[in-house]
Protein backbone atom coordinates (compact mmCIF):
# COMPACT_ATOMS: atom_id res chain seq x y z
CA UNK A 1 0.00 0.00 0.00
CA UNK A 2 2.71 2.39 0.53
CA UNK A 3 4.07 2.08 -2.98
CA UNK A 4 0.66 3.35 -3.90
CA UNK A 5 0.33 6.32 -1.59
CA UNK A 6 3.80 7.09 -2.66
CA UNK A 7 2.95 7.17 -6.76
CA UNK A 8 -0.11 9.42 -6.06
CA UNK A 9 2.04 11.32 -3.75
CA UNK A 10 4.24 11.78 -6.33
CA UNK A 11 1.83 12.45 -9.11
CA UNK A 12 0.45 15.44 -6.72
CA UNK A 13 3.83 16.77 -5.85
CA UNK A 14 4.48 17.35 -9.78
CA UNK A 15 1.30 18.63 -10.62
CA UNK A 16 0.50 21.12 -7.64
CA UNK A 17 4.62 21.64 -7.78
CA UNK A 18 4.67 22.70 -11.78
CA UNK A 19 1.91 25.00 -11.06
CA UNK A 20 3.13 26.78 -8.32
CA UNK A 21 6.39 26.83 -10.31
CA UNK A 22 4.80 28.86 -13.27
CA UNK A 23 2.53 30.89 -11.26
CA UNK A 24 5.79 32.18 -8.80
CA UNK A 25 7.82 32.35 -12.43
CA UNK A 26 10.66 29.97 -10.54
CA UNK A 27 12.21 27.03 -12.19
CA UNK A 28 10.35 23.76 -11.51
CA UNK A 29 13.16 21.95 -9.95
CA UNK A 30 13.47 24.13 -6.62
CA UNK A 31 9.29 23.96 -6.20
CA UNK A 32 9.56 20.59 -6.40
CA UNK A 33 12.43 19.76 -4.24
CA UNK A 34 10.76 21.80 -1.52
CA UNK A 35 7.52 19.72 -1.81
CA UNK A 36 9.72 16.36 -1.38
CA UNK A 37 10.99 17.75 1.81
CA UNK A 38 8.07 18.28 2.95
CA UNK A 39 6.80 14.77 1.66
CA UNK A 40 9.63 13.53 3.90
CA UNK A 41 8.34 15.06 6.91
CA UNK A 42 5.05 12.40 6.74
CA UNK A 43 6.24 9.49 8.82
CA UNK A 44 4.44 7.13 5.87
CA UNK A 45 7.86 8.74 3.55
CA UNK A 46 10.64 8.81 5.93
CA UNK A 47 11.74 5.64 5.30
CA UNK A 48 11.45 6.11 1.41
CA UNK A 49 15.08 5.52 -0.51
CA UNK A 50 15.75 6.36 -4.20
CA UNK A 51 17.05 3.54 -5.78
CA UNK A 52 19.84 4.09 -7.57
CA UNK A 53 19.10 1.30 -10.25
CA UNK A 54 15.63 2.62 -10.75
CA UNK A 55 17.35 6.14 -12.19
CA UNK A 56 20.23 4.32 -14.12
CA UNK A 57 18.27 1.49 -15.31
CA UNK A 58 14.65 2.86 -15.31
CA UNK A 59 14.39 6.89 -15.85
CA UNK A 60 17.91 8.11 -17.26
CA UNK A 61 17.20 6.07 -20.39
CA UNK A 62 13.73 7.20 -21.39
CA UNK A 63 14.79 10.82 -20.52
CA UNK A 64 17.81 10.95 -22.27
CA UNK A 65 16.76 8.91 -25.20
CA UNK A 66 13.53 11.68 -25.31
CA UNK A 67 16.28 14.16 -25.02
CA UNK A 68 18.32 13.15 -27.96
CA UNK A 69 15.41 12.79 -30.14
CA UNK A 70 14.40 16.37 -29.44
CA UNK A 71 17.83 18.09 -29.94
CA UNK A 72 19.11 19.17 -32.87
CA UNK A 73 22.20 17.22 -34.26
CA UNK A 74 22.66 20.33 -36.72
CA UNK A 75 23.63 22.83 -33.87
CA UNK A 76 25.35 20.00 -31.89
CA UNK A 77 27.59 19.45 -34.73
CA UNK A 78 27.84 23.40 -34.93
CA UNK A 79 29.18 23.30 -31.64
CA UNK A 80 30.74 19.57 -30.81
CA UNK A 81 34.13 21.09 -29.83
CA UNK A 82 32.35 22.71 -27.02
CA UNK A 83 30.07 19.96 -26.87
CA UNK A 84 32.63 17.80 -26.58
CA UNK A 85 34.79 19.87 -24.22
CA UNK A 86 31.91 20.42 -21.47
CA UNK A 87 30.56 16.95 -21.81
CA UNK A 88 34.46 15.40 -20.66
CA UNK A 89 36.98 17.22 -20.01
CA UNK A 90 35.19 19.74 -18.09
CA UNK A 91 33.62 16.47 -15.94
CA UNK A 92 36.65 14.76 -15.26
CA UNK A 93 38.44 18.27 -14.56
CA UNK A 94 35.29 18.81 -12.05
CA UNK A 95 36.01 15.55 -10.69
CA UNK A 96 40.06 16.20 -10.02
CA UNK A 97 39.17 19.52 -8.50
CA UNK A 98 36.57 17.85 -6.03
CA UNK A 99 38.70 15.53 -5.08
CA UNK A 100 41.25 17.71 -4.04
CA UNK A 101 38.92 20.23 -2.23
CA UNK A 102 37.17 17.27 -0.50
CA UNK A 103 40.58 15.69 0.46
CA UNK A 104 41.81 18.78 1.73
CA UNK A 105 39.42 18.88 4.09
CA UNK A 106 39.79 15.25 5.65
CA UNK A 107 37.88 13.39 2.99
CA UNK A 108 39.95 10.29 2.33
CA UNK A 109 40.92 10.29 -1.54
CA UNK A 110 38.64 6.93 -2.84
CA UNK A 111 35.55 9.06 -1.03
CA UNK A 112 36.88 12.29 -2.37
CA UNK A 113 37.27 11.01 -6.00
CA UNK A 114 33.30 9.33 -5.97
CA UNK A 115 31.81 12.37 -4.56
CA UNK A 116 33.50 14.26 -7.54
CA UNK A 117 32.53 11.96 -10.01
CA UNK A 118 28.50 12.26 -8.57
CA UNK A 119 28.79 16.05 -9.18
CA UNK A 120 30.67 16.66 -11.77
CA UNK A 121 28.03 16.39 -14.22
CA UNK A 122 25.01 18.44 -15.39
CA UNK A 123 21.32 17.16 -15.03
CA UNK A 124 19.57 16.06 -18.34
CA UNK A 125 16.49 16.33 -16.43
CA UNK A 126 17.26 19.64 -15.21
CA UNK A 127 18.04 20.95 -18.12
CA UNK A 128 15.04 19.76 -19.97
CA UNK A 129 13.03 21.69 -16.97
CA UNK A 130 15.07 25.12 -17.52
CA UNK A 131 14.54 24.95 -21.47
CA UNK A 132 11.71 27.56 -21.54
CA UNK A 133 14.28 30.28 -19.88
CA UNK A 134 17.07 30.44 -21.78
CA UNK A 135 18.51 31.25 -25.39
CA UNK A 136 18.21 28.33 -27.93
CA UNK A 137 22.40 28.36 -28.54
CA UNK A 138 23.18 28.24 -25.07
CA UNK A 139 20.09 25.66 -23.87
CA UNK A 140 21.03 23.27 -27.30
CA UNK A 141 24.53 23.46 -25.85
CA UNK A 142 23.77 22.34 -22.47
CA UNK A 143 21.20 19.88 -23.59
CA UNK A 144 23.76 18.22 -25.77
CA UNK A 145 26.46 18.63 -22.84
CA UNK A 146 23.89 16.91 -20.65
CA UNK A 147 23.07 13.91 -22.57
CA UNK A 148 26.86 12.67 -23.19
CA UNK A 149 28.18 14.05 -19.13
CA UNK A 150 26.60 11.52 -17.10
CA UNK A 151 28.51 8.86 -19.44
CA UNK A 152 31.48 10.09 -18.68
CA UNK A 153 30.80 10.75 -14.85
CA UNK A 154 29.99 6.62 -14.86
CA UNK A 155 33.17 6.29 -16.15
CA UNK A 156 35.24 8.05 -13.36
CA UNK A 157 32.91 6.85 -10.84
CA UNK A 158 34.06 3.01 -12.03
CA UNK A 159 37.52 3.55 -11.87
CA UNK A 160 37.20 5.39 -8.59
CA UNK A 161 35.10 2.40 -7.57
CA UNK A 162 37.22 0.24 -8.25
CA UNK A 163 40.25 1.62 -6.97
CA UNK A 164 38.57 1.66 -3.68
CA UNK A 165 37.84 -1.89 -4.12
CA UNK A 166 41.24 -2.95 -4.98
CA UNK A 167 40.56 -3.63 -8.79
CA UNK A 168 44.05 -4.98 -10.04
CA UNK A 169 43.23 -4.01 -13.29
CA UNK A 170 43.30 -0.42 -13.51
CA UNK A 171 46.78 0.09 -14.14
CA UNK A 172 47.32 2.70 -16.99
CA UNK A 173 46.42 0.76 -19.88
CA UNK A 174 43.80 -0.84 -17.89
CA UNK A 175 41.76 2.90 -17.29
CA UNK A 176 42.68 3.53 -21.21
CA UNK A 177 40.68 0.76 -21.92
CA UNK A 178 38.13 1.01 -19.53
CA UNK A 179 37.21 4.68 -21.72
CA UNK A 180 37.89 3.44 -24.75
CA UNK A 181 35.26 0.53 -24.35
CA UNK A 182 32.78 2.75 -22.69
CA UNK A 183 32.98 5.60 -24.92
CA UNK A 184 33.22 4.35 -28.26
CA UNK A 185 31.78 0.74 -27.58
CA UNK A 186 28.54 2.64 -26.23
CA UNK A 187 28.82 4.69 -29.55
CA UNK A 188 28.70 1.29 -31.70
CA UNK A 189 26.00 -0.05 -29.67
CA UNK A 190 24.07 2.68 -30.50
CA UNK A 191 24.33 2.95 -33.81
CA UNK A 192 24.00 -0.94 -34.13
CA UNK A 193 20.53 -0.77 -31.96
CA UNK A 194 19.21 2.16 -34.09
CA UNK A 195 19.49 0.73 -37.14
CA UNK A 196 17.93 -2.29 -36.29
CA UNK A 197 14.79 -0.91 -34.74
CA UNK A 198 14.71 1.26 -37.73
CA UNK A 199 14.66 -2.04 -39.59
CA UNK A 200 11.89 -3.15 -37.71
CA UNK A 201 10.05 -0.40 -37.23
CA UNK A 202 9.72 0.75 -41.20
CA UNK A 203 7.58 -2.54 -41.32
CA UNK A 204 5.22 -1.84 -38.49
CA UNK A 205 2.29 -0.03 -39.57
CA UNK A 206 0.10 -0.09 -36.36
CA UNK A 207 0.75 3.34 -34.18
CA UNK A 208 0.33 1.52 -31.01
CA UNK A 209 2.69 -1.56 -31.92
CA UNK A 210 5.17 1.62 -33.62
CA UNK A 211 4.60 3.41 -30.18
CA UNK A 212 5.27 0.52 -28.22
CA UNK A 213 8.45 -0.13 -29.77
CA UNK A 214 9.80 2.96 -29.26
CA UNK A 215 9.61 2.67 -25.86
CA UNK A 216 11.46 0.22 -25.97
CA UNK A 217 14.59 1.27 -27.46
CA UNK A 218 16.13 3.42 -25.05
CA UNK A 219 16.25 0.36 -22.89
CA UNK A 220 17.74 -2.45 -25.56
CA UNK A 221 20.36 0.20 -26.59
CA UNK A 222 21.02 0.62 -22.96
CA UNK A 223 21.13 -3.34 -21.74
CA UNK A 224 22.90 -3.86 -24.56
CA UNK A 225 25.67 -1.88 -24.00
CA UNK A 226 25.98 -2.68 -20.12
CA UNK A 227 25.74 -6.86 -21.00
CA UNK A 228 29.37 -5.36 -22.96
CA UNK A 229 30.77 -3.14 -20.63
CA UNK A 230 30.17 0.27 -22.49
CA UNK A 231 28.82 3.41 -22.09
CA UNK A 232 24.99 2.60 -21.40
CA UNK A 233 24.32 6.32 -21.67
CA UNK A 234 25.98 6.43 -25.24
CA UNK A 235 24.67 3.71 -26.67
CA UNK A 236 21.01 5.75 -25.57
CA UNK A 237 21.60 9.10 -27.11
CA UNK A 238 23.44 7.73 -30.38
CA UNK A 239 21.00 5.43 -30.67
CA UNK A 240 18.48 8.66 -30.37
CA UNK A 241 20.32 10.48 -32.50
CA UNK A 242 20.31 8.05 -35.14
CA UNK A 243 16.74 7.74 -35.03
CA UNK A 244 15.98 11.27 -35.26
CA UNK A 245 17.51 11.26 -38.92
CA UNK A 246 16.08 8.34 -40.05
CA UNK A 247 12.47 8.00 -38.63
CA UNK A 248 10.73 11.32 -40.07
CA UNK A 249 10.71 9.35 -43.54
CA UNK A 250 8.74 6.20 -42.66
CA UNK A 251 7.08 7.14 -39.62
CA UNK A 252 3.29 7.78 -40.43
CA UNK A 253 1.64 11.13 -38.71
CA UNK A 254 -0.95 9.30 -36.56
CA UNK A 255 2.24 7.54 -34.82
CA UNK A 256 4.23 10.48 -34.32
CA UNK A 257 1.25 12.60 -33.34
CA UNK A 258 0.56 9.35 -30.48
CA UNK A 259 4.18 9.06 -29.83
CA UNK A 260 4.85 12.73 -29.23
CA UNK A 261 1.89 12.82 -26.78
CA UNK A 262 3.13 9.51 -24.70
CA UNK A 263 6.41 10.95 -24.04
CA UNK A 264 5.62 14.35 -23.40
CA UNK A 265 3.84 13.36 -20.75
CA UNK A 266 5.48 10.69 -19.59
CA UNK A 267 9.28 12.30 -19.84
CA UNK A 268 7.50 15.39 -17.57
CA UNK A 269 6.13 12.93 -15.12
CA UNK A 270 9.65 11.24 -14.88
CA UNK A 271 11.64 14.69 -14.50
CA UNK A 272 9.03 15.58 -11.84
CA UNK A 273 9.12 12.53 -10.01
CA UNK A 274 12.77 12.79 -9.99
CA UNK A 275 13.45 16.05 -8.01
CA UNK A 276 10.23 15.03 -5.89
CA UNK A 277 12.39 11.92 -4.80
CA UNK A 278 15.46 13.63 -4.14
CA UNK A 279 13.99 16.16 -1.73
CA UNK A 280 12.43 13.09 -0.11
CA UNK A 281 15.99 11.43 -0.07
CA UNK A 282 17.91 14.40 1.61
CA UNK A 283 16.84 13.76 5.25
CA UNK A 284 17.27 10.11 4.96
CA UNK A 285 21.04 10.84 4.00
CA UNK A 286 21.34 13.16 7.23
CA UNK A 287 20.08 10.83 9.75
CA UNK A 288 22.71 8.04 8.28
CA UNK A 289 25.67 10.39 8.96
CA UNK A 290 26.97 10.16 12.23
CA UNK A 291 26.02 13.33 14.61
CA UNK A 292 29.82 14.19 14.63
CA UNK A 293 30.32 14.56 11.39
CA UNK A 294 27.47 16.70 10.38
CA UNK A 295 29.32 19.37 10.83
CA UNK A 296 32.16 18.50 8.32
CA UNK A 297 30.02 17.65 6.29
CA UNK A 298 28.36 20.89 5.98
CA UNK A 299 31.77 22.31 5.31
CA UNK A 300 32.48 20.39 2.30
CA UNK A 301 29.33 20.51 0.58
CA UNK A 302 29.69 24.54 0.84
CA UNK A 303 33.44 24.27 -0.48
CA UNK A 304 32.33 21.65 -3.04
CA UNK A 305 29.42 23.41 -4.31
CA UNK A 306 31.06 26.22 -4.12
CA UNK A 307 34.34 24.72 -6.13
CA UNK A 308 31.57 22.78 -8.80
CA UNK A 309 30.45 26.83 -9.93
CA UNK A 310 34.42 28.41 -10.02
CA UNK A 311 35.25 25.21 -11.96
CA UNK A 312 32.78 25.44 -14.58
CA UNK A 313 32.72 29.25 -14.75
CA UNK A 314 36.82 29.14 -15.07
CA UNK A 315 36.58 25.91 -18.03
CA UNK A 316 34.32 27.93 -20.08
CA UNK A 317 36.31 30.98 -20.12
CA UNK A 318 39.16 29.17 -20.27
CA UNK A 319 38.44 26.75 -23.08
CA UNK A 320 36.99 29.84 -25.42
CA UNK A 321 39.84 31.97 -24.94
CA UNK A 322 42.33 28.90 -26.20
CA UNK A 323 40.06 27.93 -29.55
CA UNK A 324 39.91 31.65 -29.68
CA UNK A 325 43.61 31.69 -30.05
CA UNK A 326 43.88 28.26 -32.20
CA UNK A 327 40.92 28.72 -34.61
CA UNK A 328 40.32 32.45 -35.90
CA UNK A 329 38.26 31.22 -38.63
CA UNK A 330 35.48 33.64 -40.03
CA UNK A 331 32.90 30.87 -38.99
CA UNK A 332 34.24 30.49 -36.04
CA UNK A 333 34.15 33.90 -34.85
CA UNK A 334 30.18 33.64 -35.36
CA UNK A 335 29.93 30.55 -32.41
CA UNK A 336 32.03 33.43 -29.84
CA UNK A 337 29.59 34.21 -27.03
CA UNK A 338 30.00 36.58 -23.85
CA UNK A 339 31.62 36.14 -20.48
CA UNK A 340 27.82 37.11 -19.47
CA UNK A 341 26.50 34.28 -20.98
CA UNK A 342 29.54 31.96 -19.84
CA UNK A 343 28.05 32.98 -16.63
CA UNK A 344 24.71 31.80 -17.55
CA UNK A 345 25.96 28.60 -18.63
CA UNK A 346 27.31 28.05 -15.15
CA UNK A 347 24.56 29.33 -13.45
CA UNK A 348 22.38 26.53 -15.35
CA UNK A 349 24.66 23.56 -15.22
CA UNK A 350 22.39 22.23 -12.32
CA UNK A 351 23.17 19.02 -10.52
CA UNK A 352 20.57 16.27 -10.13
CA UNK A 353 19.08 12.69 -9.20
CA UNK A 354 21.82 10.78 -11.36
CA UNK A 355 24.78 12.33 -8.91
CA UNK A 356 22.12 11.13 -6.20
CA UNK A 357 21.60 7.76 -7.54
CA UNK A 358 25.94 7.61 -8.14
CA UNK A 359 26.22 8.41 -4.52
CA UNK A 360 23.81 5.92 -3.51
CA UNK A 361 25.20 2.78 -5.90
CA UNK A 362 28.55 3.20 -3.46
CA UNK A 363 28.84 -0.07 -1.99
CA UNK A 364 28.49 -0.79 1.70
CA UNK A 365 31.54 -3.23 2.20
CA UNK A 366 34.55 -3.88 0.41
CA UNK A 367 35.56 -7.43 -0.75
CA UNK A 368 37.73 -7.87 2.62
CA UNK A 369 34.54 -7.02 4.80
CA UNK A 370 35.38 -3.79 5.83
CA UNK A 371 33.09 -0.76 5.83
CA UNK A 372 33.62 1.43 2.33
CA UNK A 373 35.04 3.95 3.27
CA UNK A 374 32.85 7.82 4.50
CA UNK A 375 30.12 6.20 2.64
CA UNK A 376 27.72 8.18 4.65
CA UNK A 377 29.44 11.11 4.11
CA UNK A 378 29.57 10.73 0.37
CA UNK A 379 25.72 10.19 0.15
CA UNK A 380 25.32 13.54 2.38
CA UNK A 381 27.84 15.49 0.42
CA UNK A 382 26.23 14.72 -2.91
CA UNK A 383 22.68 15.46 -1.86
CA UNK A 384 23.61 18.34 -0.29
CA UNK A 385 25.20 19.78 -3.29
CA UNK A 386 22.79 18.67 -5.27
CA UNK A 387 19.94 20.49 -3.35
CA UNK A 388 21.89 23.88 -3.01
CA UNK A 389 22.74 23.31 -6.67
CA UNK A 390 18.44 23.36 -7.03
CA UNK A 391 17.45 25.73 -5.39
CA UNK A 392 19.84 28.39 -5.57
CA UNK A 393 21.08 27.97 -9.19
CA UNK A 394 17.14 27.61 -10.10
CA UNK A 395 16.09 30.39 -8.07
CA UNK A 396 19.29 32.95 -9.34
CA UNK A 397 18.82 31.95 -13.02
CA UNK A 398 15.59 33.97 -13.96
CA UNK A 399 17.66 36.98 -12.54
CA UNK A 400 21.18 35.95 -13.97
CA UNK A 401 19.07 36.04 -17.33
CA UNK A 402 17.66 39.30 -17.35
CA UNK A 403 21.11 41.00 -16.26
CA UNK A 404 23.05 39.09 -19.06
CA UNK A 405 21.04 41.00 -21.41
CA UNK A 406 21.64 38.26 -24.19
CA UNK A 407 20.00 39.26 -27.55
CA UNK A 408 16.55 37.17 -28.44
CA UNK A 409 17.27 34.67 -31.08
CA UNK A 410 14.68 34.89 -33.93
CA UNK A 411 17.04 32.13 -35.78
CA UNK A 412 14.01 29.03 -35.56
CA UNK A 413 11.17 31.53 -36.20
CA UNK A 414 13.04 32.70 -39.60
CA UNK A 415 13.77 28.54 -40.50
CA UNK A 416 10.05 27.73 -39.61
CA UNK A 417 8.78 30.37 -42.06
CA UNK A 418 11.13 29.31 -44.93
CA UNK A 419 10.29 25.98 -44.70
CA UNK A 420 6.77 26.62 -45.02
CA UNK A 421 6.86 29.17 -47.73
CA UNK A 422 9.53 26.51 -50.05
CA UNK A 423 7.44 23.70 -49.22
CA UNK A 424 3.88 25.37 -50.23
CA UNK A 425 5.71 26.88 -53.37
CA UNK A 426 6.84 23.33 -54.77
CA UNK A 427 3.52 21.78 -53.65
CA UNK A 428 1.22 24.60 -55.85
CA UNK A 429 4.17 23.28 -58.40
CA UNK A 430 3.49 19.67 -58.23
CA UNK A 431 -0.07 20.43 -58.53
CA UNK A 432 -1.21 20.39 -61.96
CA UNK A 433 0.91 17.01 -62.39
CA UNK A 434 -0.68 15.13 -58.94
CA UNK A 435 -4.30 16.32 -59.91
CA UNK A 436 -4.10 15.10 -63.36
CA UNK A 437 -2.18 11.67 -61.90
CA UNK A 438 -5.29 11.35 -59.42
CA UNK A 439 -7.64 12.15 -61.84
CA UNK A 440 -9.11 15.31 -59.96
CA UNK A 441 -11.81 17.70 -61.67
CA UNK A 442 -10.21 21.45 -61.71
CA UNK A 443 -13.27 23.06 -59.32
CA UNK A 444 -11.47 21.09 -56.68
CA UNK A 445 -7.79 21.78 -57.97
CA UNK A 446 -8.85 25.61 -58.33
CA UNK A 447 -10.04 25.27 -54.68
CA UNK A 448 -7.14 24.00 -53.41
CA UNK A 449 -4.57 26.32 -55.38
CA UNK A 450 -6.33 29.28 -53.78
CA UNK A 451 -5.99 27.69 -50.64
CA UNK A 452 -2.59 27.42 -50.97
CA UNK A 453 -1.40 30.32 -52.65
CA UNK A 454 -3.69 32.53 -49.89
CA UNK A 455 -1.06 30.76 -47.24
CA UNK A 456 1.62 31.57 -49.07
CA UNK A 457 0.98 35.10 -49.05
CA UNK A 458 0.54 35.05 -45.63
CA UNK A 459 3.36 33.57 -44.75
CA UNK A 460 5.35 36.05 -47.10
CA UNK A 461 3.49 38.77 -45.07
CA UNK A 462 4.75 37.07 -41.70
CA UNK A 463 8.32 36.99 -43.20
CA UNK A 464 8.17 40.24 -43.57
CA UNK A 465 6.66 41.29 -40.55
CA UNK A 466 3.26 42.81 -42.06
CA UNK A 467 0.82 41.62 -39.31
CA UNK A 468 -1.96 43.51 -40.09
CA UNK A 469 -1.70 41.87 -44.04
CA UNK A 470 -4.84 41.17 -45.66
CA UNK A 471 -3.85 37.73 -46.25
CA UNK A 472 -2.80 37.26 -42.72
CA UNK A 473 -6.11 38.58 -41.29
CA UNK A 474 -8.05 36.30 -43.86
CA UNK A 475 -6.38 33.48 -42.41
CA UNK A 476 -6.95 33.95 -38.98
CA UNK A 477 -10.39 34.78 -39.66
CA UNK A 478 -11.23 31.11 -41.17
CA UNK A 479 -9.06 29.69 -38.63
CA UNK A 480 -11.71 31.22 -36.07
CA UNK A 481 -14.88 29.94 -37.48
CA UNK A 482 -13.20 26.75 -38.45
CA UNK A 483 -12.30 26.79 -34.66
CA UNK A 484 -16.02 27.76 -33.41
CA UNK A 485 -17.74 25.38 -35.79
CA UNK A 486 -15.77 22.48 -34.83
CA UNK A 487 -16.77 23.27 -31.20
CA UNK A 488 -20.43 23.08 -32.39
CA UNK A 489 -19.92 20.05 -33.55
CA UNK A 490 -18.02 18.75 -30.52
CA UNK A 491 -21.17 19.99 -28.30
CA UNK A 492 -23.91 18.53 -30.95
CA UNK A 493 -22.42 15.05 -30.73
CA UNK A 494 -22.07 15.31 -27.01
CA UNK A 495 -25.86 16.09 -26.57
CA UNK A 496 -26.76 13.37 -29.07
CA UNK A 497 -24.65 11.02 -26.51
CA UNK A 498 -26.40 12.82 -23.43
CA UNK A 499 -29.87 12.30 -25.21
CA UNK A 500 -28.66 8.51 -25.76
CA UNK A 501 -29.35 8.97 -29.57
CA UNK A 502 -25.56 7.31 -30.36
CA UNK A 503 -23.13 5.61 -28.12
CA UNK A 504 -20.27 6.72 -26.13
CA UNK A 505 -18.15 4.49 -28.86
CA UNK A 506 -19.62 6.87 -31.90
CA UNK A 507 -19.00 10.00 -29.95
CA UNK A 508 -15.12 8.66 -28.74
CA UNK A 509 -14.88 8.28 -32.75
CA UNK A 510 -16.37 11.51 -34.03
CA UNK A 511 -14.65 13.18 -30.81
CA UNK A 512 -11.18 12.15 -32.58
CA UNK A 513 -11.90 13.12 -35.77
CA UNK A 514 -12.44 16.39 -34.72
CA UNK A 515 -9.87 16.79 -32.15
CA UNK A 516 -7.34 16.16 -34.86
CA UNK A 517 -8.60 18.57 -37.12
CA UNK A 518 -8.65 21.35 -34.22
CA UNK A 519 -4.60 20.16 -33.41
CA UNK A 520 -3.98 20.84 -37.15
CA UNK A 521 -5.57 24.38 -37.18
CA UNK A 522 -4.49 25.65 -33.73
CA UNK A 523 -0.69 26.98 -34.18
CA UNK A 524 1.89 24.53 -32.51
CA UNK A 525 2.87 25.14 -29.08
CA UNK A 526 6.19 27.79 -29.01
CA UNK A 527 9.70 25.77 -29.05
CA UNK A 528 11.48 24.89 -26.07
Amino acid sequence: MAGLELVVALCAAVLLGGMLARRLGVAAPVILVIAGLLLSLLPVFSGVVLPPEAVLLLFLPALLYWESLTTSLREIRRFIRGVFLTGTVLVVVTAGAVAVVAHALGVKWEAAWIIGAAVAPTDAAATAALSGAMARQQITVLRAESLINDGTALVVYGLAVGAATGDARLGTLGVAGFFLVSFFGGIGVGLLTGWAVFQVRRRITDPLFANVGSLLTPFVAYLLAEAVHASGVLAVVTCGLYMSQVTPRVVAAVTRQQGAAFWTLSTFLLNGALFVLVGIQVPASVRALDSGLVGVGLIVVGAVYVSILLVRFGFLVTSAYLIRAVDRRPQQRLLRTTNRARLVSTVAGLRGAVSLAVALAVPEFLPNGSAFPDRDLIVFVVAGVVVASLILQGLALPRVIRWAQIPSDTSLRNEVLLARRTATEEALAALPELAAGLDVPEDITGTLRYEYEEHLRATLADQEGVSDHPALVRIQQYTQLKLAMIATKRATVVRLRDQRIIDDSALRIIQAQLDAEEVRLRPPPPEE
